[in-house]
Order: C-alpha cells, then sequence, then structure tokens
C-alpha cells in the first residue's frame, strides 16, 4: 500500500472527528424531544393552534375562567327576554260587555299587551270585587273546569277569561255593588283595577258563588 502524505492523513482524521461529533450531538436532540418537552407545533396544537400548519390561531383557545359570554349565550338572553311570561306592568285589564244567558251574567276580562315585547299568558287569572276602600266584598271566584293552554301575546294583542255568576235577581243571594274589580295575571302578585260598572254582584248565601274560566286568545266569545 502506497504511503499517504502527512498533510492528507490529518485531513482525514480531522474530517471523520467532524462528522463523529455531529453524530452524536443529533442523538443528544433525540434524547431530549423523546423525555416528554413538547415539539413547537405540539405546543401551539395545545394552545389552539393549526393543526396543519403547527401556528396558533387566535380565538381558539379556551375561555379563560370569567370570561365574557359568547354571542351564542346573548343571543338566548335576548331571546328569553322578548319571550316570557307577561308581568302585571305590561298589561291593561278591562272588563267587556255583559252576555246574559240562563239566569246568568257573564263577562270577558280581558288582558292586553301593552309592552313593546311578545309575552305569555297561561292559566287562571285571579279576580276580586273590592268597595271603595279596597275592602274585599264577597269570596275569591272558582276556578271553571277546563284546559289551559298558553296563549303567545305579541304587542297590543288580548286574552280573556269568563267571569260568570248567577243573577241575583233570580238566585236570592245576598249582594253588594263593588267599587272596582282587581284582576291579577297569571303567576303575579300585583293586580290590575278596574273599575266596576255593571251593578250588584252577589257576594253571600248558597248562590253566591263566581267562577272564572281560563285565559284564551282574544277579546271574548
Amino acid at each position: 500500500m502506497a504511503n499517504t502524505p502527512q498533510p492528507l492523513r490529518r485531513t482525514a482524521l480531522l474530517a471523520s472527528g467532524v462528522a463523529l461529533l455531529g453524530l452524536l450531538t443529533a442523538c443528544g436532540n433525540e434524547s431530549a424531544t423523546s423525555s416528554g418537552t413538547p415539539q413547537p407545533s405540539e405546543a401551539a396544537r395545545t394552545a389552539g393552534a393549526d393543526p396543519a400548519s403547527g401556528t396558533a390561531t387566535p380565538g381558539d383557545t379556551a375561555p379563560a375562567i370569567g370570561a365574557a359570554p359568547s354571542d351564542t349565550a346573548g343571543s338566548a338572553s335576548a331571546s328569553a327576554r322578548t319571550d316570557g311570561r307577561c308581568h302585571t306592568s305590561e298589561l291593561r285589564a278591562a272588563v267587556g260587555r255583559v252576555d246574559p244567558g240562563a239566569g246568568q251574567r257573564n263577562f270577558p276580562v280581558v288582558l292586553t299587551n301593552t309592552s313593546d315585547r311578545t309575552c305569555t299568558v297561561y292559566g287562571y287569572p285571579g279576580a276580586a270585587f273590592v268597595d271603595g276602600s279596597g275592602k274585599q266584598l264577597g269570596p275569591d271566584p272558582e276556578r271553571a273546569p277546563g284546559s289551559p293552554e298558553t296563549v303567545t301575546l305579541p304587542p297590543g294583542k288580548s286574552a280573556w277569561a269568563g267571569l260568570s255568576f248567577s243573577s241575583p235577581q233570580i238566585s236570592g243571594a245576598r249582594t253588594a255593588t263593588p267599587a272596582t274589580l282587581l284582576v291579577t295575571p297569571p303567576d303575579e302578585r300585583e293586580p290590575l283595577k278596574v273599575k266596576w260598572t255593571a251593578g250588584e254582584v252577589p257576594v253571600g248565601g248558597n248562590a253566591s258563588s263566581v267562577s272564572v274560566t281560563a285565559l284564551e286568545a282574544g277579546t271574548g266569545p
């Protein structure tokens, strides 16, 4: 074998050493990655990154505790505000014309939505006759048998319930002449006041019962 010149032998040894050092460095890097330190793309994905590019995308991260609600929650709240139970302050009460029949006196008690939102009523209104001092005359009306249904009231629309009692001239019941009819919307506590102009009502005796029906759409039969 030919003798290799000394300078060339040193150059070859030096190149081999550099290559060996590079190999050891690469092995060291692989060991750090496999021990649990996330690669850049993995760390970005954990914080809401685009999996394809490995870069973080604003808005993809989970909201912080106490953050403002999303638009979806806001829409739900708006829906609840525009479609819920009608409150006393949003209604006007009135008593329609008497509808006599078979010894009965029947009156439509009308609730009208005066607010600027759609709301609902369900069930029976409360009713009570009172004198000029606010004292109740007679017992609370009884609820007539029926199947209540939810009535949706857009602004300006009405629902009515029937208020009925036997004509005192026929029944012989003890009577009084109220000043006001108090009408309480379903599930509310505050009543609406309606001036009573239809004369005497039964307030005592065996035939003194007054009944009220469940609310339904419209202003009367």
